[in-house]
């Protein structure tokens, strides 16, 4: 077999180049090249090259870095036949178009940088959206550069065209975006030309059948495209402000755009032609020229640093390179599409459009899942949780309504969602390579929630299929559009979990619109409640801005003195700022230093006192500090109330930090560091941080887990934390660049925000994590640690609660007191309390059986006195019926009664019974002999209305039924509704 050789000089002289694969699809020699005319291009076809591939002029090779030309051109051999039919062939892979991206910008002094968390710094957006993201406090120039050049392969979230997905051929909710950028180096000129160079050099993609469109003042860029690139007038398209220039907000950074598009279809001409045109053209490369200020009259102006931010959708250049007829049957996704046609026993091939587009969302959806659960990102009904459970919601559905089952497979109690998140698993070596590592947690995660909404999706389903009908019979018979009230909509949401866009789309399936303004007013009052319930947890600085614009941040010397001189820079009482306050008020006081530690990182803020001394050593004012509060950056909030005398603002304090207590913070908090290292060590390396407390009293580390840990696991931690307590560790801590520590193996918080420096906090040996709190100098000092508790606060996370040092002897103390009330009380010694309550209890528990057997024996006497009520219904057939309330009886009494009259009356026979067994409780019975139910009658189905008269419900077997209710004042006139309904049953079946 010939092969492309492997000079490391190939196409552009820097590298070596992985060879492509040709095409006579992508590359068709056309009968009479358009671009014959122009300079720039040789049509001229060399035997060396497969049909095709067009060889450009020098002006195609020119370096960005100056123009001289490049005359020297690579040899290559024509390529197989076998080679040819490849259409996914490793050279076209998307691993190999991403990795040859990245190898191209490397070479040209561009930085590789990895993809940031699909969980953004930014606070604007919910999820990582374009490439741009995470340099955009760069471009704004609100941090500066760390490099001039930089190149990525940013992972991206979008759902905001979600419905889109799977009817199109580009649209996605995960997809990655390759980018190159530049901080104030190179512009225009090197983007274009290195955009077009990787497009037709490196990918090999023909440029007959590429296609430009620019700002449409953008005239540099036309230059460049067309007088230094060589690509003719008619195929660069100038385009307007909605198309092709990018802002960052009505003000600030913006510039033109251009972008590169292909052409699938270039028999069609060049007349007329539209861009937008999705049959014939996929956009793949967006260049933008971020080079002027927009002020806020309007007006640009030249930015000082011009910048460069590009994306390279890399779903969108496989479906090209691999000849495939949308991104999805890529061998990005189509792997995902295949395992889910697998377990739906269908061919993707043969299928028909509908279960395409089900498949399609499922092969894209569960890529968006995974990475995003990777990055921490858990199922709920809020912000980036719900897009996850909605997401997850929408596969359940597409993969039900295809008939899949996990069950099928015998696998994983009936979820098809891990057996198909395997697939993406695999296929994300190159993407994150955390998500291999932390696969168990996804699996587990996927499982817990499919099920879960499975076990409401079917009574959800139900409810959803009766609404619709009544909403088509209703608007059939007044003539009105059909739709589904804004009540309804948000009931599916609220109690079945169904996200209103699943409603929507289930509903549009049946011609129903949704009322979406009347779940949003559903949603806002739902909304009020749970503000009026949270309202009063607030800082009063926070609304502070006028008052703190002159002040500066505050300096922490916390970590190493407990005590400082310090300037009142100012106060508040009430939110609202004052010179100065008076004994007994409560203040917010801000310094100009402290000594201390504001709550952050989990662990509360000191608590201390703020001295004013007068002359001769006098205390002029006193103020007691017992919360400390960071807001507006850094400036450090103290409250407290004034103990003593008058504080003024100007005056100089002596500020004092609590020593004994700092000391249980710090214990505390080295004591969880343990405790997660402990973790990660015994139960798995996949533990991550979901939450922590560090306070005087305890401490509390939330962590993601399924299951529930044992006894003997919880041993097992504690030993090990206490033998690195023992061993008297020195801990380490040094402020470093956040790329060393994480490469230095520190553990990052999730949800934490990190600077370019960070402190990191070292047991050597066991633990390494970023840290700004405060922590022992050795870990003897922390003398012992004991867990207290572990318990399920959510579902997929675990809550352990302990105590360490000082704390740990309040403990001990406090349990030794219950001890030694408990012995006294049971007047036992304290190793004997176990056996006594054990008697105890079973001495209570046979005095119980005794009561309700006694209970028993009174319903059956009570029974026996009202059998003679009986009376009779029916010609044909003679049918006893008894209907009584029977006081107090408690429900299992109420059975046997039941159970007992129906022995008595003997077949056939119905007995209904109610009874008030306690306050505020509602207890019913329906009994049926065999005859009666062979008539059609059942009484689960009677039982459940005539209880629902009480405020409650219920059911059973057809000829045995319990109900319970919360009015017992409905009683009876619910008796007499069961009279009149089984009265007028009988009559009818038994006559």
């Amino acid at each position: 077999m010939m092969r492309l050789p492997h000079s490391p000089r190939l196409i552009h002289g820097r590298q070596s180049l992985v060879p492509f694969t040709a095409s006579a699809m992508l590359f068709p020699k056309p009968p009479s090249p358009p671009f014959s005319n122009s300079p720039a291009f040789i049509t001229r076809t060399l035997a060396l090259f497969p049909p095709g591939i067009m060889v450009c002029s020098n002006s195609f090779l020119r370096g960005a870095r100056g123009n001289q030309s490049r005359t020297k051109s690579a040899s290559v051999q024509p390529l197989t036949e076998e080679l040819e039919d490849k259409s996914k062939d490793s050279l076209v892979s998307g691993d190999s178009i991403r990795q040859r991206f990245l190898d191209f910008y490397a070479s040209r002094d561009h930085k590789i940088l990895p993809s940031a968390s699909l969980v953004p710094d930014d606070p604007t957006v919910l999820l990582t959206i374009a490439g741009m993201l995470p340099f955009k406090p760069i471009f704004l120039g609100r941090i500066p550069r760390q490099v001039p050049r930089a190149t990525t392969a940013q992972r991206c979230i979008r759902t905001n065209d979600v419905e889109n997905v799977g009817r199109t051929a580009r649209h996605h909710t995960f997809f990655e975006m390759l980018g190159n950028f530049s901080f104030g180096d190179y512009f225009k000129k090197e983007a274009i030309q290195w955009s077009w160079e990787l497009s037709t050099m490196v990918f090999g993609l023909s440029p007959e059948r590429l296609w430009i469109s620019v700002y449409e003042d953008d005239d540099e860029a036309f230059e460049i495209w067309h007088n230094e690139v060589g690509v003719p007038v008619e195929h660069i398209k100038r385009m307007g402000e909605d198309d092709n220039f990018w802002m960052s907000g009505a003000t600030g950074p913006c510039g033109p755009c251009s972008e590169i598009y292909y052409d699938f279809h270039p028999e069609r001409g060049n007349a007329d032609v539209d861009l937008g045109d999705d049959t014939r053209f996929i956009e793949f490369y967006n260049l933008v020229f971020m080079e002027y200020n927009k002020k806020d009259d309007g007006t640009l102006e030249p930015l000082k640093q011009k910048n460069i931010d590009t994306g390279l959708g890399l779903e969108r250049m496989a479906h090209i390179l691999q000849k495939v007829p949308n991104n999805y049957e890529t061998d990005l996704i189509y792997p995902i599409i295949e395992k889910a046609s697998e377990l739906a026993n269908v061919s993707y091939s043969l299928a028909d459009e509908q279960k395409k587009l089900k498949l399609k969302v499922i092969g894209d959806h569960l890529r968006a899942i995974v990475y995003l659960i990777s990055d921490g990102v858990l199922p709920s009904n809020i912000g980036r949780g719900y897009v996850v459970r909605r997401l997850i919601r929408r596969v359940v559905r597409a993969g039900r309504s295809l008939g899949i089952k996990g069950e099928l497979k015998n696998n994983l109690e009936g979820a098809f969602l891990p057996i198909i998140a395997e697939k993406v698993i695999e296929l994300s070596t190159h993407i994150d390579p955390d998500v291999k590592i932390k696969a168990p947690r996804i699996l587990e995660k996927l499982k817990k929630e499919e099920l879960h909404f499975v076990q409401t999706l079917e009574r959800g389903e139900a409810l959803l299929e009766k609404m619709l009908a009544d909403a088509l019979s209703n608007a059939q018979k007044s003539g009105a559009v059909p739709c589904l009230s804004g009540k309804e909509t948000f009931l599916l949401y609220d109690t079945f979990g169904f996200p209103v866009e699943l409603t929507t789309e289930i509903a549009e399936e049946q011609g129903v619109t949704v009322d979406t303004n009347g779940f949003d007013l559903e949603m806002e009052n739902q909304r009020r409640l749970s503000r009026a319930a949270h309202n009063v947890v607030k800082l009063a600085v926070e609304d502070g801005i006028n008052l703190t614009e002159n002040i500066n941040e505050t300096e922490f010397v916390g970590y190493d003195t407990l005590s400082t001189r310090a300037v009142v820079e100012s106060l508040m009482v009430n939110g609202s700022p004052v010179i100065q306050v008076s004994e007994g008020n409560d203040v917010e006081v801000l310094l100009n230093r402290t000594p201390f530690y504001a709550e952050s990182g989990g662990q509360i803020g000191d608590h201390g006192f703020l001295y004013v001394n007068g002359g001769e050593n006098q205390q002029t004012a006193v103020v007691e500090i017992k919360d400390v509060q960071k807001s507006l950056g850094d400036i450090f909030v103290h409250k407290g109330t004034i103990r003593e005398g008058v504080l003024e603002v100007g005056r100089e304090v002596e500020a004092a930090v609590d020593a004994k207590l700092r000391q249980r913070a710090k214990v505390h908090h080295t004591a969880t560091h343990l405790l997660q290292a402990a973790l990660k060590k015994l139960i798995g390396e996949e533990i991550s941080q979901a939450g922590s407390l560090v306070a005087f009293d305890r401490l509390r580390f939330d962590f993601n887990y399924s299951q529930a840990l044992t006894d003997t696991q919880l041993e097992e931690i504690e030993q090990l934390i206490n033998g690195w307590i023992e061993a008297a560790t020195f801990l380490e801590t040094k402020v470093m660049p956040l790329k060393d520590a994480k490469e230095a193996g520190a553990i990052a918080m999730f949800g934490e925000k990190y600077g370019e420096e960070v402190r990191v906090v070292e047991v050597p040996g066991v633990s390494m994590e970023l840290c700004g709190g405060t922590h022992v100098r050795n870990t003897s000092e922390i003398r012992v640690f004991k867990i207290i508790s572990e318990q399920g606060i959510a579902s997929g996370v675990r809550r352990i609660e302990a105590v360490a040092g000082e704390a740990f002897i309040e403990y001990i103390n406090a349990r030794e007191s219950q001890m030694n009330n408990l012995c006294s009380m049971l007047k036992v010694k304290a190793e004997e309390v176990t056996t006594r309550v054990e008697k105890l209890l079973e001495e209570l528990r046979m005095s119980r059986n005794e009561v309700a057997n006694l209970r028993t024996k009174a319903a059956v006497y009570k029974a026996l006195m009202i059998a003679n009520k009986a009376f009779e219904v029916g010609t044909s057939q003679k049918i006893r019926v008894l209907i009584e309330y029977m006081d107090d009886v408690d429900a299992d009494s109420l059975k046997v009664a039941a159970e007992h009259l129906i022995d008595t009356l003997q077949d056939p026979a119905a007995v209904i019974l109610g009874s008030c067994p306690d306050e505020g409780k509602v207890s019913l019975v329906a009994a049926f002999s065999p005859s009666v139910v062979d008539l059609g009658i059942q009484a689960g189905k009677f039982i459940g209305p005539i209880a629902k008269l009480c405020g409650g419900g219920g059911g059973g077997r057809p000829n045995f039924a319990q109900a319970g209710g919360r009015k017992p004042e409905n009683l009876p006139s619910a008796l007499e509704k069961a009279r009149e309904e089984i009265l007028s049953i009988l009559s009818e079946k038994a006559s």
